[in-house]
């Protein structure tokens, strides 16, 4: 399909998509690939390249059916799917999202419009950074934001896990499993994560803690290799050696264009369970956007397939 897709709000004759798709990450793209399956219009938005966090993940270890799939070649065959299934990809941001009687207008950054009679939010999460130095350069040679995804890489080696909420101590358990020795760095004095947690941190013998520290630079050559961390209370300065850094300080929602229209929970993540239903009719949640426990690809993979279903209902109730 070719042709502009969004047209000017002074327009009346604009086109109306069945569902828009918002986020080209694994929900948004299974979204896309089940609204093509059942012969939806549907068009998906992207700011970036397909594939969103996935895409720059340079090996998955944990993607059922194969061993090891790249993460660019995986999101570009999934890319190429939703094209298969007639789904249009647009490459541009969303900026505002609001409701009007039935339909759903989507507005990008050059105020051009887009209606739609559903929309499927996948638009993710992003991991907050610690915004010190070496930390994007060293970005997946060392510094990551998933135990669960890159644990394995760093097998007898040692590593750092900064943060001391659940999050940080549910993965210094994991990775105690298969690391020599993990440090939990932590600005305070004691950990925010629940008191089960603690106990099972404090009695690991591979959990080590270094109490009210931040980490000034993340050090290395090509990998990973040290982090210089700061004592808050002494201000003396020293180095950690490590192979990697795991950074959980907390993940920031891509829901700024969301509020006021849709309930969102403390954090800014949709309130959403498994139907992805949210409190506006005809708007459903996927992914990491969502609340839930668990942010996997596959788990994205579910929610978009789910919102794209329900997507369907809803129109099929209304005769669309």
């Amino acid at each position: 399909m070719s042709g502009p897709i969004f047209i000017g709000a002074e327009c009346m004759n604009q086109e109306i998509f069945d569902v828009a798709i918002i986020g080209g990450g694994p929900a948004g793209l299974s979204a896309a690939i089940y609204a093509g399956r059942a012969h939806l219009r549907a068009c998906l938005f992207e700011g970036m390249s397909a594939g969103g966090q996935m895409f720059n993940t340079s090996t998955i270890e944990n993607f059922p059916g194969f061993s090891i799939v790249d993460g660019p070649e995986l999101s570009q065959k999934m890319e190429a799917q939703v094209r298969q299934w007639g789904t249009e990809i647009i490459y541009s941001h969303i900026a505002k999202l609001k409701r009007e009687a039935d339909l759903f207008e989507l507005t990008n950054y050059n105020e051009e419009t887009v209606l739609a009679r559903t929309v499927i939010v996948a638009a993710g999460s992003i991991p907050r950074k610690l915004q010190v130095p070496g930390e994007l350069e060293l970005a997946g040679q060392g510094v990551s934001y998933c135990a669960t995804c890159d644990g394995a890489f760093f097998r007898d080696k040692d590593v750092a896990i900064i943060g001391g909420g659940d999050s940080a101590i549910e993965e210094s358990l994991y990775l105690a499993r298969l690391v020599r020795q993990v440090t939990v760095v932590h600005r305070r004095d004691a950990l925010r994560a629940t008191k089960d947690l603690q106990e099972r941190a404090f009695a690991n013998p591979r959990i080590e803690f270094l109490w009210d520290t931040t980490v000034e630079a993340i050090e290395g050559h090509a990998r990973v290799e040290a982090l210089r961390v700061r004592n808050v209370k002494t201000q003396a300065v020293t180095a950690l050696p490590v192979a990697g850094v795991f950074i959980y300080i907390g993940m920031l929602p891509n829901t700024a264009f969301l509020e006021g229209l849709v309930e969102l929970d403390e954090y800014g993540y949709v309130v959403a369970d498994e139907s992805t239903l949210t409190s506006v009719p005809g708007l459903f949640a996927a992914g990491d956007i969502r609340t839930k426990d668990l942010r996997q690809i596959v788990t994205a993979l579910a929610d978009g397939a789910m919102a794209a279903t329900a997507a369907e209902r809803y129109l099929g109730k209304r005769g669309f």
